[in-house]
C-alpha cells in the first residue's frame, strides 16, 4: 500500500475472522493489523488491497458505532484490479459467490460483482473514480 487512503469503508461481521479470510484468500487483500479481545472477537481489523483499506469488526460489541451499525448491511465496496479475470478466478477457487461474471462495460471498465458470506457485495473492475476521464 502507497500512501494513506483518506476513505476506508468500515464493515461489521458476525463472523469477522470467516470474513478476514475471505478478503485475504479469495480477494487478495493483505492484513495490516487486526486486533481481538480475550474471547477472540475481532475488535478492528485493517485490510489492504493497493492503496485502499478496509476496516472490519466483529458485531453485536458495545461502543457508539457497533450500536449504530446494529444489523446494519449489506454494503457495497468498489475496489479497482488491474486483472480482473484472474481476480475472478481467484475468487471462484475461493468458493465465493458471483452475482455478475466479468463483463465489459459501455463506460470501458471491466468488471465482476460477488456477494460475501453476509450479503455484502464486492465489486472489483477496472475503472479508476477520480483518475479522469
Amino acid at each position: 500500500m502507497t500512501g494513506v487512503p483518506s476513505i476506508c469503508p468500515t464493515i461489521l461481521y458476525k463472523d469477522a475472522k470467516a470474513a478476514i479470510r475471505t478478503l485475504k484468500d479469495a480477494f487478495g487483500f493483505t492484513v495490516l493489523r487486526a486486533y481481538e479481545d480475550e474471547d477472540g472477537a475481532v475488535l478492528h481489523a485493517e485490510l489492504a488491497y493497493g492503496d485502499g483499506v478496509v476496516m472490519v469488526g466483529s458485531k453485536g460489541r458495545a461502543g457508539v458505532f457497533a450500536k449504530a451499525m446494529g444489523d446494519a448491511g449489506p454494503a457495497g465496496v468498489y475496489v479497482v484490479v488491474e486483472d480482473v479475470d484472474a481476480h475472478h478466478a481467484r475468487a471462484v477457487e475461493h468458493g465465493v459467490g458471483v452475482l455478475m461474471a466479468p463483463t465489459d462495460q459501455d463506460y470501458g471498465s471491466r468488471d465482476y460483482m460477488a456477494r460475501d458470506a453476509e450479503g455484502n457485495i464486492w465489486s472489483f473492475g477496472t475503472y479508476a473514480p477520480g483518475a479522469g476521464s
